[in-house]
């Protein structure tokens, strides 16, 4: 009989196996990158867990392509004596949750890499906020990995139910389930949701109960959680890196630190699906180019003052569509300087080596 592999735990599959022969035959080993950090990532492969550094070339490409990411199937060189790895390549990723960073309209933050369900999870007492709701739905949408809506803390909230279910007008469709790890309830739920395998990721503000649901699944105080500021009722940040945890029933799930606000990118195809009503409203205007302004006939317009649609919903989509215009913009003004560059770089060289050659002859 065959010993399983102690990567298969963390999601090693026979399609993986196939991509990585190419690294196989180079002579590394696969692992899995199981803490991201910002200076060692934690690896997990079958020799252990081993703190990995990047390649020097690999380093030079992440300059562009973007640093390794937890949650992602790498190639690595391992000095199992010393407890230590070399990551030389990233294996393609089968789905990527994404958001713009916080200090760039351009460059792309990868928060987890091949997730196959996104954890949004947001606490149900004074916090609640649809609009961020949105707006993390559309990135989980666009991640490719499957939504759940994940309602905690339901204990601080008088009708949980009512709430829920407003908040499932806003969730395009996916789960919204309710739960509150005190009293454990909706825990046993969420398992349902998590196979065997399959990794999930947890996304949300600081405070929201991400670690105590970590901790609630893992039937044990992992991870460190704080309680909520009583002035605003938010949470104080906890988790202070990206961590893929072993669940008991054979899944994993990835904590990550309290994100308040994610900078949308290439995110059409989730905002489309968060936003449908919206969209197939539009479809029914008169004129296919409606601005829903002032012209006639406009559907949207007549769902607002219907009351069908809320106003703050809409204004919301507006804003989430403009900032995506924006981000569209920025990044083909970014493409097109970084060709300029290489065009001048070439350009250099070519005249460098013409004049190196004259001098020869």
């Amino acid at each position: 009989m065959r010993v399983p592999l102690l990567i298969e735990q963390y999601g090693w599959s026979e399609a993986l196996r196939r991509a990585f022969e190419p690294h196989a035959r180079a002579g590394y080993v696969p692992g899995r990158i199981v803490v991201q950090q910002r200076e060692a990532n934690l690896v997990a492969t079958d020799a252990g867990n081993l703190s990995a550094s990047l390649s020097g070339r690999l380093r030079h490409e992440a300059r562009e392509a973007g640093h390794p990411a937890a949650g992602d199937w790498v190639a690595v060189s391992a000095n199992t004596g010393e407890g230590k790895a070399t990551i030389h390549a990233v294996l393609p990723r089968r789905t990527a949750f994404v958001r713009r960073a916080a200090d760039s309209v351009q460059t792309l933050q990868v928060i987890a890499a091949n997730i196959d369900v996104v954890f949004v999870v947001t606490s149900m007492n004074a916090d609640l906020n649809p609009r961020r709701l949105e707006r993390f739905l559309a990135a989980a949408w666009q991640s490719g990995a499957r939504p759940v809506v994940v309602l905690t803390k339901a204990d601080l909230c008088e009708h949980p139910e009512g709430r829920a279910a407003e908040i499932a007008t806003l969730a395009a469709g996916c789960p919204v389930l309710i739960v509150s790890a005190r009293q454990d309830v909706g825990v046993g739920g969420l398992m349902g949701h998590i196979s065997p395998g399959e990794t999930c990721v947890l996304i949300g503000s600081s405070g929201v109960g991400k670690s105590t649901l970590v901790n609630a699944l893992l039937g044990e105080e992992r991870m460190a959680t704080q309680e909520i500021r009583a002035a605003d009722s938010r949470g104080r940040h906890t988790t202070s890196h990206r961590q893929l945890v072993l669940l008991p029933g054979g899944g994993l799930i990835l904590d990550t630190p309290g994100i308040r606000e994610v900078g949308l990118v290439d995110a059409d195809v989730g905002l489309s699906t968060v936003f449908d009503d919206i969209e197939r409203l539009a479809r029914n205007c008169r004129f296919s180019d409606c601005t829903h302004g002032t012209e006639p006939g406009c559907a949207v317009r007549d769902a607002m003052d219907g009351g069908l649609l809320d106003a703050d919903r809409w204004a919301h989509f507006q804003k989430l569509s403009q900032e995506l215009a924006a981000a569209e913009l920025s990044k083909a003004g970014t493409a097109q300087e970084v060709g300029r560059r290489r065009l001048a770089a070439q350009q250099r060289t070519y005249r460098s080596t013409k004049r190196d050659l004259r001098n020869l002859s």
